[in-house]
């Protein structure tokens, strides 16, 4: 997956000219903090280089998991228009940029953002957006202000960096501003996927209708040492592979996302959970089911139908009720 012709323009303008070893530095800087998920008080992005670090290391990894999990509610919410957008801890507008490529109903965003820095360069990379956007300064661990109810409202690479204590606050109150559909996506480590459950039981206790990924509401199937989580593969910039003194000109992207709605959505019949692993004539397959349980299927050449379709799945896609496969 790669950033939008748009957004990719606006990066390279904005990099234009930052030294590589500063860039280099700060991208370290940066990535230890996130890999650590370091909570020490102070900001990831505290200034302006720091900022440009996550243009060039973060932002293409961010963009593609929020847009993975919005194409997911897309696909079973094929109804769902959105015209207005609230993202909290929006960073450089990932999820703006994001909903946009989904919806092209997008009429409104306001981006709740901490830190000056990242405001600063988000505003100007949404200059490329015909989508009025307002940005607020706001500090989720001190509380947020009254916000406005939208459509969509998208909370993403932000739990990580709060205190487990108020995860359950936020969610109630960014639920209370969803007018429709409410998706939170995280780091696919098995922090995040934790993270992502607490979430989960949260918005079904409350009443919310789960669209993605899970096919069922009842409890996680899975038990560690497994979890649940998905990837894209992201191309990285000839400036991106520099900054992080990488060869290989992509990455993969590990991410895990809940997505409900106030709207009832009828959902698939399961979903792929691991990469098939395809043989001479099988492809073996595991499933999360909507029956609450976890499946493994192997599908041989002399199903046909079926066995043509599960050539075809990937990680994380959803199994229709009529393919015949679950």
């Amino acid at each position: 997956m790669e950033l939008p012709p748009a957004l990719r323009q606006a990066v390279d303008q904005a990099l234009e000219g930052v030294p590589l070893a500063e860039l280099r530095r700060a991208a370290d800087l940066l990535s230890r903090r996130y890999r650590d998920e370091v909570r020490d008080g102070r900001l990831h992005l505290p200034d302006h280089l720091a900022a440009q670090a996550y243009l060039a290391t973060r932002l293409p990894a961010t963009y593609a998991a929020i847009r993975a999990s919005l194409a997911a509610v897309a696909e079973l919410r094929p109804d769902f228009t959105p015209s207005s957008l609230l993202d909290i801890g929006a960073g450089p507008g990932s999820a703006l940029w994001a909903t946009r490529d989904c919806w092209d109903s997008l009429e409104a965003a306001t981006l709740v953002e901490t830190s000056a820095a990242i405001r600063k360069v988000g505003t100007r990379l949404a200059e490329g957006l015909a989508v009025p956007t307002v940005w607020l300064d706001a500090n989720i661990e001190t509380g947020l202000p009254t916000l406005p109810t939208s459509d969509l409202v998208t909370l993403a690479y932000v739990l990580d960096e709060l205190p487990p204590v108020l995860i359950g606050r936020l969610v109630d109150q960014l639920w209370e501003a969803t007018g429709d559909t409410f998706v939170v996506v995280e780091p696919g480590t098995p922090a995040g996927w934790q993270r992502i459950l607490t979430v989960r039981a949260r918005l079904i206790a409350v009443g919310a209708h789960l669209v993605a990924p899970c096919p069922h509401q009842a409890a996680c199937p899975l038990a560690t040492p497994d979890w649940c989580h998905f990837a894209r593969r992201v191309a990285r910039s000839r400036l991106h592979r520099l900054a992080k003194n990488a060869d290989v000109p992509w990455e993969d992207e590990k991410y895990i996302f809940v997505a409900a709605s106030k709207t009832p959505a009828d959902g698939p019949a399961a979903r792929v959970l691991a990469p098939p692993q395809s043989a001479s004539g099988t492809v073996r397959l595991k499933f999360c089911m909507s029956d609450g349980g976890v499946a493994a299927k192997l599908v041989s050449k002399r199903e046909g139908a079926p066995f043509r379709i599960a050539r075809r799945l990937d990680w994380g896609d959803a199994i229709a009720r009529d393919s015949g496969l679950a």
